[in-house]
């Protein structure tokens, strides 16, 4: 009768451990009004070139405006969201050239005019083309 107490409870233990792990889970961040910063180009990581602003893009919802940078330039334009599809629309950025980074520059505004479809698992956003193909991934950033 001891050892049923003993197994009876072992198990009542293991099931709430079970039902505790099960419902901690990665809170996902939201897509609009969230810092989004670029960490890579397809599969291959981007950089940040020393004393240069980080790649990044925010979505104000009150307008439907993407600002953000190409880690050169300063970008802006607005971006249509319907449920899992997102376009960005009428891009432009100011135009200084910078000794490095150039081709990250482009590649950016490049994978943001073949946007189809975004993602977004805990803060980590993947924005992909038509075909499903991966075209850049982005991390949330918490400014304080």
């Amino acid at each position: 009768m001891k050892r049923i107490i003993q197994v009876s409870a072992m198990l009542l233990v293991a099931l709430l451990l079970a039902g505790c792990a099960s419902t901690a889970r990665t809170v996902d961040e939201p897509l609009v009004n969230t810092y989004w910063k670029l960490t890579h180009l397809s599969d291959a990581p981007v950089t940040v070139v020393e004393q240069r602003r980080e790649a990044h893009f925010v979505l104000h919802i009150e307008d439907q405006r993407v600002m953000g940078s190409t880690g050169c330039n300063r970008m802006t334009g607005s971006y249509r969201l319907e449920g899992d599809a997102l376009s960005f629309e009428q891009l432009a950025s100011t135009r200084r050239a910078c000794a490095d980074g150039m081709q990250t520059e482009q590649a950016f505004l490049d994978a943001l005019g073949r946007v189809a479809e975004w993602r977004i698992e805990g803060q980590q956003l993947t924005l992909v083309d038509a075909d499903g193909e991966v075209l850049a991934r982005l991390q949330a950033v918490h400014l304080t």
